[in-house]
């Protein structure tokens, strides 16, 4: 067979990045174990994998997204939540217990954040 180039593949891959990236995850995944989906005529891995993409034995899309999931660490499944929680807001305070934080006035706020100035702050505005 005629030597297989970047040509043959480009319009099937239009990104050479992305060409060379594809193909050598293909060329690895050969190397593991996967049969090919090309006559091998005695040539390495890496035109093998070239050879598939240029002769479309393989899609690319598919390729690409067998070389995203190999990358992935943490495959992460969108499940549905058991139970839905109640807001605070819609939760009446029925016991009066917990629930003060909700009453706190505007100059008992004022009056605790003045509490939380730093010690360094103070001495510097008294001077």
């Amino acid at each position: 067979m005629a030597r297989v180039t970047v040509e043959d593949c480009i319009d099937k891959i239009e990104n050479r990045f992305d060409l060379v990236l594809l193909a050598a995850h293909r060329a690895r995944l050969i190397s593991s174990g996967q049969s090919i989906l090309v006559e091998r005529d005695k040539d390495k891995n890496p035109v093998v994998a070239l050879r598939e993409i240029a002769e479309t034995a393989l899609s690319p899309d598919d390729l690409k997204e067998d070389f995203i999931h190999s990358l992935q660490r943490h495959v992460e499944v969108d499940e549905p939540e058991t139970e839905t929680v109640p807001s605070l807001a819609a939760a009446p305070d029925s016991d009066g217990g917990d629930g003060q934080f909700d009453r706190m006035t505007e100059e008992d706020l004022l009056r605790g954040l003045e509490g939380l100035v730093p010690p360094a702050e103070v001495e510097d505005e008294g001077e």
